[in-house]
C-alpha cells in the first residue's frame, strides 16, 4: 500500500507505524500434514498469547498465520495497554449488571499484568513502558458521566481515579484516570511472542491461510500447503470463519483511523481518549530517535460508506491544531469487531463444538482483552478453572447475560448495507487510481485501473456470504459492506472473515 495520496489527502505512507518499524519476521509456511494438540489459526494477540500459553501447559501448538505475524489487526492498533476503555463501566453496569462490569475489569487488569510478566519473563524488547491512561473531558457539562466512571470503577477494585489535573496541552476540564497501565510497540511484543512459541515440538507458520475446518477427533485443518490435526483449534481471526455465519451476525465490523506525526516534545507518560464526539484517541512514542503522535479516531460502522481521505485529513488537523504536530508521516485504517451486547465472545466456536473455539468481538480494545480472552481458553483447553469464563461464554448470545436483557443496537447505527448498486458506465471512462463495480456478461466485476493505466478485473461478489463489494480509493481495496471483508485491487484477502480470494474476471466490453 505504497500508492500516492489522492488530492486533498494530509499524506503519509500509507502502513501502519507499527509495520514500518518492526521489521518482519520469516517463518516458514505449512507443508505437508502436522499432528499438534492445539492449532491455532490467527498470529495476532489472542492467537499468539493462547499458543504460548499453551505451550507453557506443556501442549505442543501450531499457528497458521495467512500474512505474517502482528499484521492484521494488531498491528494496526494504537498500543495502549489498558483497561480503561473510555466509558465501559458505566456501559456494562447499565446493560449487564455490577457483577459482569467488575470481571470484565477484573479480566482487562490482569490482561495488563500479564502482557508486563511476559515482556519481563522473556526478554521482549517492544517498549513496554508503565504509563497513566485517562479518558478526558474538555466540556463542564461533560464532567457527571466521568465522575461516576470513576466512582463505579473505583468500587469495583480497578486503579481509578477522578482527576482535574490532566497532562494535556490544551484547556481539558477533567477526567477519570487510571494508574499503573502501558503502552508497547505490540508488532515488537508479538514478534517476540512468536520466536518464544516456535521450536521444542511446536510451530509458527506465515503465508498459511486456513482455508477449512472440520470439528471432529481430530480437529482437522486444511491449508493450500497442507493439514493440520489436532485436538482442539481456536479461531482467533478478528471475524472468524467456519462458524456458518454464526459471529458475522453477532459482531458489527466497525473502522476506524490513525494517523502518526511528528511532535517536538517528548513523549508524554500517559495515554488519552476522549468522552466526548468525535472521539479524539491519543498516544505518543519514540522510535528511532523521533517522537510521533499517535490519533485516532473518525470511526463509523463499515457498512457506512464514508471518504477515507476526510478522516484522515480530519485527525491531521486536530493533531496540528492541539499539538503543533508536524506532517503526517504514517496513516492507516483498522477494522474491529463490536460484540453486539458489549462482551467479547470467548468458548465454542458453534453451540455444538466440542473441540473447536473462537476468540472474537474484542470491542476495539484487543490488546487487553485479547490477552484476557486467550488466557480463558487456555485453561478451558488445560481444565483448569476460570473466573471470568462464564461472562465471556461464545454460548451466551441469545439469552439474558446476568440475569439481564440484552441491549437494542444503537438506534443511531446504520442497518448492515445492502449490495451495493452496479453502475452502467463505460469502463473506458475509469481514470487511474480509480475503481468501480460494473455488470458484465460474466457477472458483477469490480474494476480497478492503477497509476500505470492497467486495468484489473475480479469478481465483486464477496466469497464470505455473498454482498458486492465496494472500492475504497484511500486506501485502494475492494470492501464489502456486509461483514467487513477487505481484498486487494487484485482480489487478495487482506481481511475476513472471507478466506477466498475474489476470482478473475474477464475485463467488460465496452
Amino acid at each position: 500500500m505504497s500508492d500516492p495520496a489522492p488530492a486533498g489527502h494530509p499524506g503519509g505512507e500509507l502502513r501502519s507505524l507499527w509495520l514500518a518499524t518492526a521489521g518482519t519476521t520469516s517463518f516458514p509456511p505449512l507443508n505437508g500434514v502436522l499432528e499438534v494438540d492445539v492449532a491455532v489459526i490467527g498470529g495476532g494477540i489472542a492467537g499468539l498469547t493462547a499458543a504460548l500459553a499453551l505451550k507453557r501447559s506443556g501442549r505442543s501448538v501450531a499457528v497458521l498465520e495467512a500474512g505474517r505475524i502482528g499484521t492484521g489487526v494488531t498491528g494496526h492498533t494504537t498500543g495502549k495497554v489498558t483497561s480503561l476503555h473510555r466509558l465501559a463501566y458505566t456501559a456494562l453496569e447499565q446493560t449487564h449488571g455490577r457483577s459482569v462490569a467488575g470481571a470484565y475489569g477484573r479480566a482487562n487488569e490482569a490482561a495488563v499484568e500479564h502482557i508486563a510478566g511476559v515482556v519481563e519473563a522473556e526478554g521482549i524488547a517492544c517498549g513496554f513502558r508503565r504509563v497513566a491512561n485517562y479518558t478526558f473531558a474538555e466540556r463542564p457539562e461533560s464532567l457527571p458521566v466521568l465522575r461516576a466512571e470513576a466512582a463505579l470503577a473505583s468500587s469495583l477494585g480497578l486503579p481509578a481515579t477522578y482527576t482535574a489535573d490532566v497532562p494535556l496541552p490544551f484547556p481539558v476540564a477533567g477526567a477519570v484516570r487510571f494508574d499503573r497501565q502501558a503502552q508497547m510497540h505490540a508488532l515488537l511484543y508479538l514478534q517476540g511472542i512468536a520466536r518464544k512459541v516456535a521450536g521444542d515440538g511446536s510451530f509458527v507458520f506465515e503465508e498459511t491461510r486456513a482455508t477449512g475446518l472440520r470439528d471432529g477427533t481430530p480437529v482437522e485443518i486444511g491449508t493450500e500447503g497442507g493439514t493440520v490435526l489436532a485436538t482442539d483449534a481456536i479461531v482467533a481471526t478478528n471475524i472468524p470463519f467456519g462458524d456458518q455465519g454464526r459471529f458475522a451476525e453477532m459482531c458489527r465490523p466497525h473502522r476506524s483511523y490513525i494517523v502518526a506525526a511528528p511532535v517536538d516534545s517528548p513523549p508524554l507518560d500517559a495515554t488519552f481518549i476522549s468522552v466526548e464526539d468525535p472521539m479524539r484517541s491519543l498516544l505518543t512514542t519514540k522510535l528511532d530517535g523521533v517522537s510521533y503522535l499517535l490519533t485516532g479516531g473518525e470511526g463509523h460502522p463499515a457498512s457506512e460508506t464514508v471518504e477515507p481521505a476526510s478522516r484522515f485529513a480530519n485527525l491531521a488537523d486536530y493533531a496540528q491544531s492541539r499539538f503543533g504536530a508536524g506532517p503526517v508521516a504514517y496513516r492507516w485504517s483498522t477494522q474491529d469487531a463490536m460484540p453486539r451486547d458489549g462482551l467479547p465472545y470467548v468458548g465454542p466456536l458453534t453451540p455444538d463444538s466440542r473441540h473447536a473455539f473462537v476468540i472474537t468481538g474484542l470491542r476495539k480494545w484487543g490488546l487487553t482483552n485479547g490477552t484476557a480472552a486467550a488466557l480463558i481458553l487456555a485453561d478451558l483447553l488445560n481444565g483448569t478453572p476460570n473466573s471470568w469464563a462464564s461472562f465471556f461464554d461464545s454460548n451466551r448470545a441469545g439469552r439474558p447475560v446476568a440475569g439481564t436483557a440484552l441491549p437494542a443496537p444503537d438506534p443511531g447505527e446504520p442497518a448492515p448495507a445492502a449490495p451495493a448498486a452496479a453502475t452502467s458506465l463505460p469502463v473506458e471512462d475509469l481514470q487511474p487510481g480509480d475503481g468501480m463495480v460494473v455488470e458484465a456478461a460474466a457477472g458483477s466485476t469490480a474494476c480497478y485501473r492503477d497509476d500505470a493505466g492497467t486495468l484489473h478485473t475480479v469478481s465483486a461478489i464477496c466469497t464470505h456470504l455473498g454482498c458486492t463489494v465496494g472500492f475504497n480509493q484511500a486506501e485502494r481495496t475492494w470492501d464489502c459492506p456486509c461483514h467487513g471483508s477487505r481484498f486487494t485491487v487484485d482480489g487478495r484477502v487482506i481481511q475476513g472473515p472471507a478466506t477466498r480470494d475474489l476470482p478473475p474476471r474477464p475485463a467488460p466490453a465496452t
